[in-house]
This record gives C-alpha cells, sequence and structure tokens, in this order.
C-alpha cells in the first residue's frame, strides 16, 4: 500500500507526517498530535490554505510543501468528573449570594461583581474547549431519548435576542471538533433527536458537510456554511412539526442514507449535495397549515402558486431567497452548469415532498426499477425524490420513543390547523381576542363539534373523519399511513437498494405491528367498557321492574 506524506505548519514551524491510506484514523491523529507535541487530552484542528476545517483521517487530501497545511492546537479538554466541582451548582450559589447582598445592602460589592464575572467567564471558556453535552461527552446516546416537552408555545416564542444568542452559542461550539463517536451515531438512522438543541444541531448540520468533504470539493469557506445554517434556522417558523428541528431530522435521514446504500458510490458528488441540501430546506418557512388549508382558505401562497404546490414552491422560494446572499451563499464557487444542476435538483426534490405527488412519483419509480440505470438522468432524478420522500416520512423507521414524539408534534399541527378552520367558520368574534382569552372558547368550541359527531352518530348520520372523537387517535392515525404510504415507498426503495432493509424497512414493519396491537387493545377496552355499561343498564332496569312489581 503507498504512503502519503502531508506538508503542514505547527506555530508558524513546518513540519510533515507519513502515513499509509489504510491506516487506523486514531494512528493519524497520533500522527498529527506527536508532530505537534499535544496531550493525549488536547484538540487538534487542521485548516488548509482557505481557512477551511479538515479532518483529520487516512483521506486528507494530498498537498505540497508550497501548500501547506496548518495544524492548531485548540486546548486541554478539561472533562467534567476531572473539574471536582460543578459549575452550575457554584453558580447558583453566586446567584443566591448576590440576592442576598443586593437585599441587605441595596448595592452589590465590587468583589461579587468581579466573582459573578470569572464563574461567567470560566463557564464560557469550558463551553469553547470541552466537548461538554453537546458534542456528546454528557449525552448517553446508548440510552433511548432524553425527551422533554416539544411543543410548549412559551418555549418557542422567537426574537432577536433569542436568535442571537443561538448564534453565538454555535459559533462558540464550532470551535471544538467533534467526537468520532458522536460522529458515527450522527450517521445511524436511530439517532436521536430530542437530546439536542438548536445550536447543537447547527454544529452537526455543518459537520455532514464536512465529513463529506463538501466544503473542499465545492470550495466552500466555513464562515460561509455557517451563516446559511444560522439563516436557515432562522427561516423555520416556531410550529408544532414542521420546525427547524424537523429539519434537522430529514436530513439527518438523508445524511445516514447517504453512508448506509454508499450513495458517493452511486451518483455524483453534485447530486449527493443536492439531496442534503434539499432536506435541510424542505419546509423553510413552513406556515404549520396545508396545502389543502392554503388552498380552500384562498392565502397568500395559494395565490401566488395557483393552487399547485403552494408550500413545496414556497420553500423553494425561499431556500434561493436565502442563497441569493452574498454572505450565506454556499454555492457560490460553482461553475454556472453546476449551479444550474443544483437548482434543477433542488426543485425536483422539494417539490416532490408534496403528497398530492405521492403514488404518481412512487408508481414512476416502481415502473423503471426492472430497468433502473444509474445513467440515465431522468432515473436517477427519480431515485433523488424517492430518497428525499423517504426521509421526508422517515420518523416511523426511527426507534419508537423517538418517532412517537414526533407523532404527537403532528396531530397538534393538525388540530391548530383544525382550530383555524373552525375560527374561521364560526360565528363568534373569539379570534380577534388575545391568544390567552381566545384558546379556551376554541376548546369548548372544538368540544361542541365532537358532541355533535356523537348525536349524529346516535341518529345514523355521517361523520366527518377529523369531527368522530373515536377515530382521531394515534393507532388508527399510523396504521393506515404506514401501510398505504411508508410501507409502499420503502419497500420499492428496498427493491433497489436491499442494504435498506434491516435499518430502514424492518423498523416501519415493526411500527405497524405496534400500532396495530395498540388499536386493537383500544377496540378490546372499548367493547369491554361498552359490555359493563349495557351490564350496568341491564341491572337498573331489572331494579326499576322489581321495584315497581313491589
Amino acid at each position: 500500500m503507498a504512503t502519503k506524506v502531508i506538508y503542514f505548519t505547527v506555530d508558524g514551524s513546518p513540519e510533515q507526517a507519513e502515513f499509509r491510506s489504510d491506516d487506523p484514523a486514531d494512528d493519524v491523529k497520533e500522527t498529527f498530535r506527536s508532530a505537534a507535541e499535544a496531550g493525549p487530552n488536547d484538540i487538534l484542528k487542521l485548516y488548509n490554505a482557505k481557512g477551511n476545517l479538515i479532518n483529520i483521517s487516512p483521506r486528507i487530501p494530498d498537498n505540497t510543501p508550497e501548500a501547506r497545511y496548518r495544524l492548531h492546537v485548540v486546548a486541554a479538554q478539561c472533562p467534567a468528573e476531572q473539574l471536582g466541582f460543578d459549575v452550575g451548582a457554584i453558580e447558583k450559589r453566586l446567584q443566591a449570594l448576590e440576592k442576598r447582598v443586593f437585599i441587605e445592602n441595596g448595592d452589590l460589592p465590587t468583589s461579587v461583581c468581579d466573582i459573578k464575572s470569572r464563574v461567567a467567564e470560566f463557564k464560557n471558556k469550558l463551553q469553547s474547549v470541552e466537548h461538554l453535552s453537546w458534542l456528546g461527552l454528557f449525552k448517553d446516546i446508548s440510552s433511548g431519548t432524553s425527551l422533554q416537552p416539544f411543543w410548549d408555545k412559551k418555549a418557542l416564542q422567537r426574537n432577536t435576542d433569542h436568535d442571537r444568542n443561538i448564534y453565538e452559542k454555535y459559533i462558540r461550539m464550532s470551535q471544538v471538533q467533534i467526537t468520532d463517536e458522536v460522529r458515527q451515531y450522527l450517521r445511524k438512522p436511530t439517532f436521536d433527536n430530542w437530546q439536542w438543541d438548536e445550536p447543537e444541531m447547527l454544529v452537526l448540520l455543518q459537520q455532514m458537510y464536512i465529513d463529506l468533504g463538501f466544503l473542499t470539493k465545492f470550495n466552500i469557506e466555513l464562515p460561509v456554511l455557517q451563516n446559511w445554517l444560522f439563516e436557515i434556522y432562522r427561516n423555520y417558523n416556531p410550529v408544532p412539526f414542521h420546525n427547524f428541528k424537523h429539519c434537522f431530522m430529514v436530513a439527518q435521514m438523508m445524511y445516514g442514507l447517504t453512508w448506509l446504500i454508499d450513495l458517493p458510490s452511486l451518483v455524483d458528488d453534485i447530486d449527493v449535495l443536492i439531496l442534503l441540501t434539499s432536506a435541510i430546506c424542505h419546509d423553510l418557512g413552513h406556515p404549520g397549515y396545508n396545502n389543502a388549508y392554503q388552498i380552500n382558505a384562498k392565502t397568500e401562497l395559494a395565490l401566488r402558486y395557483n393552487d399547485i404546490s403552494p408550500l413545496e414552491n414556497h420553500h423553494c422560494s425561499v431556500a434561493f431567497e436565502i442563497l441569493e446572499k452574498r454572505h450565506c451563499n454556499i454555492l457560490a464557487n460553482l461553475t454556472k452548469d453546476q449551479y444550474r444542476r443544483v437548482r434543477e435538483g433542488m426543485i425536483k426534490c422539494i417539490l416532490a415532498t408534496d403528497m398530492a405527488k405521492h403514488n404518481e412519483i412512487v408508481n414512476n419509480f416502481k415502473a423503471i426499477l426492472e430497468q433502473f440505470d444509474f445513467s440515465n438522468t431522468e432515473h436517477k432524478y427519480l431515485l433523488m425524490m424517492i430518497l428525499m420522500k423517504v426521509s421526508d416520512i422517515s420518523n416511523e423507521a426511527r426507534p419508537m420513543n423517538v418517532a412517537t414524539p414526533w407523532l404527537d408534534c403532528l396531530l397538534q399541527e393538525f388540530f391548530n390547523q383544525l382550530l383555524m378552520i373552525l375560527l374561521k367558520t364560526a360565528d363568534i368574534s373569539n379570534e380577534v381576542r388575545p391568544l390567552e382569552v381566545a384558546e379556551p372558547w376554541i376548546e369548548r368550541l372544538l368540544e361542541e363539534f365532537f358532541i355533535q359527531s356523537d348525536i349524529e352518530k346516535l341518529e345514523g348520520l355521517p361523520v366527518a373523519p377529523f369531527m368522530d372523537r373515536e377515530k382521531v387517535t394515534k393507532s388508527s392515525s399510523q396504521i393506515g399511513f404506514i401501510k398505504y404510504v411508508l410501507l409502499p415507498l420503502f419497500e420499492a426503495l428496498g427493491t433497489l437498494l436491499p442494504v435498506i432493509e434491516k435499518d430502514i424497512i424492518e423498523p416501519v414493519r415493526n411500527a405497524l405491528d405496534y400500532y396495530t396491537q395498540m388499536q386493537k387493545a383500544l377496540e378490546e377496552e372499548k367493547e369491554k367498557n361498552s359490555a359493563n355499561e349495557k351490564s350496568k343498564q341491564n341491572g337498573l332496569t331489572n331494579k326499576m321492574n322489581g321495584d315497581i312489581k313491589v
């Protein structure tokens, strides 16, 4: 096996490292660590001549002595167990002391202000150096979800200060290299999104572009990538389901599929860039109300796009508006032909997420499976649209404790849309009142609709499915979706790429079994309750008849 020599500088001094392309990644890193005379806990960062971060691995691009890389020793890691104390506890004690001093004396002594400043500085230093929770050191990525209630309207309020804090934390986190354990976990369909907040997800999205080599292949400057990712975050609305966290999950599944099926061996680099970028952009600016609502309510989006996939066209538009900003244009260094391909591919992929086109796309894909040709442009575009669709609706392919909360978010968004419809059609004025005043009335109105459906069933009248309290359940909503939407789509892809059977298709079949058993249990419980109620009624009738005879 041939060796390669990589030229670089450390603190201005020229160095070089020699290793084989099949050497383990840890051995390569140790070679650079020795050259830098770095300790076992020091963090190494390698930059190319353009200032872009390069992953230290056997696949480092060759260079010459005239184009040396720059190796930088950032700082020493400091695991919390080695600190001997809890920074958070100290901060809380300091706050209590601060409050007490202020109450007793009416002013803060200089010494207290100085201590407060030192604690804040130390905390920021740790976040700039140590992996901490956001890089996996304190996240138990093997123990399942650490879910906290996600759809919390107060927690999702956004303002300029909030966004600025997200950006500053993201940039600070970007200074540290992500652990190999987290990088490998990021490639798996079992990834648990609930353990990560927005700045952490921005760091992980950035890592996807780095590990796929996009910064080098397409000459993307790291600051531009960071600006673009932050603008993406800002343009996702805080709605229950179609939010930035959903964007991240779809991108993560696309990233996982890329490694699972070895996508770069099937299509070229531009296509991989199209797929990941489309996944990140696919729901930009989603208002939380679907296309049917947009069209029926004759919204601005429906009028603008003539009722043709109004949301998906809007997502595309927002995506390219962001890319028009010079400081966010990750495509700036592409050739005209490359840019044209990326734009065409992204539009196709994002428009494919309109579920109104689902059957058409799946049937077209099935029709070419027997003679599928990766060199055929139309065949390849169909595959890319299928991969986009699989990623978009892939939650049920994840572990149940990761997927179930997403169903709660989706149902919440559905009911929010239903409430909006009720408000627009009901003869009430509560929609013009503050939300906290209107919501109790909305709930009462919804309950009236449910009561109406109960009466209609008793009288043998038809009932709208969304108004039937007995049918709006997790299990009933998922059984049909998995059976008639997910499985046909996933199995079609599995026909072409059997490698996804275990990691993608089997979990969906397991989810179908789970919800089928849940629905069966609900029906049995309903029948049991009905029998008990009937028995009580018969007992009451017999007692009344006995009383009458007496």
